[in-house]
């Protein structure tokens, strides 16, 4: 019989749940069966807020895993990964990725329009805090941490004692609680984070029959918009911080007219954002080109960002104190 495949993933529900659909859809492609094997990371042994734990703290463990050969290959939310590239590792594939905006999930299945003046709102990422504060709502912004079940009970469970939260809605479909939002939020109040949504499926560069297998879950649209988010976000050298907001997407542009039948050239649109904590300063550009060019089309944006000023806002927010760059992995 054939050796199983060793899938690397976090514990948590969601990060189960995202590595299994991952291990059926490379077994229904290719016939090689999967294990998960779960790698404990050091964010999920500390209580602490996301943004004081440093940049990588999902993702550490799993690639030395990686490195060690107790796993083959792991499943990353893409957005948890630092912007540098790992020695000796490869992103074999970005599978199609899910829908990367934010949701609201509040009580009385209210919509955020409908949130009163001084209703308290949780999340984890500085992120969305940053774009809720800019909104004038007068909004009381919590930090929460947890899973998506623990965050979820803070307004819809006995103990509930907030009136709304913000997650990521990708991760919400992933565990089948999409009935749970009572609204998906429009980019143009709330930005989501540079990847949000997509997977990285991570293997050694070593290992080149496996990369080529892995290949077969690859998505390429999804692949050329994280490429461009995630180059906006290098260039800023935010790491995986807090208060930057990156969104591509594919369209099919016009006709060449080359040819007896007309070629469609596809384009990406991204849209980038750096906001200040208190949302007081709100820098926000796009720019579009094709997915060739996602990697330029990121840096070009971030280099109109920081002549604008983006340096002092990001600025401001290392000053908040050490680690403050961050990652919501858990939604």
């Amino acid at each position: 019989m054939t050796v199983p495949l060793r899938l690397g993933t976090r514990g948590s529900a969601l990060a189960m749940a995202q590595s299994g659909q991952v291990a059926e859809a490379l077994t229904a492609a290719t016939g090689r069966p999967v294990e998960l094997v779960e790698v404990v990371t050091a964010g999920d042994r500390s209580s602490a807020p996301v943004h004081r734990l440093g940049v990588g703290v999902f993702v550490s463990a799993l690639r030395d895993a990686l490195t060690a050969r107790t796993i083959d290959f792991a499943v990353h939310s893409y957005k948890d990964l630092p912007t540098a590239e790992a020695p000796g590792l490869h992103i074999a594939a970005v599978p199609p990725r899910q829908d990367p905006r934010d949701a609201l999930v509040a009580r009385d299945g209210r919509t955020l329009a409908e949130l009163p003046p001084g209703a308290t709102v949780g999340t984890g990422a500085l992120r969305r805090t940053a774009q809720l504060h800019a909104l004038g709502m007068q909004l009381v912004v919590t930090p929460v941490r947890g899973n998506v079940d623990t965050r979820l009970a803070r307004v819809l469970g006995p103990d509930a004692d907030l009136d709304a939260v913000v997650l990521a809605r990708a991760g919400l479909a992933r565990l089948g609680r999409t009935d749970e939002i009572t609204e998906t939020l429009d980019p143009m109040l709330m930005l989501p984070a540079p990847a949000q949504g997509a997977l990285a499926v991570e293997c050694r560069v070593d290992d080149p029959e496996l990369v080529e297998l892995l290949a077969v879950l690859d998505h390429a649209p999804s692949r050329a918009a994280v490429t461009a988010e995630r180059a906006l976000l290098a260039t800023l050298e935010a790491g995986c911080s807090a208060p930057v907001a990156a969104y591509a997407i594919l369209a099919e542009g016009e006709p060449t007219g080359s040819g007896t039948e007309d070629e469609i050239v596809h384009e990406i649109y991204l849209r980038g954002a750096v906001i200040s904590p208190d949302g007081t300063r709100d820098l926000r550009l796009s720019r579009t080109g094709t997915p060739a060019d996602a990697a330029e089309i990121g840096k070009a944006l971030a280099a109109e960002l920081l002549d604008l000023g983006a340096d002092s806002i990001l600025g401001q927010d290392e000053q908040a104190g050490p680690g403050t760059q961050h990652i919501g992995s858990t939604g």
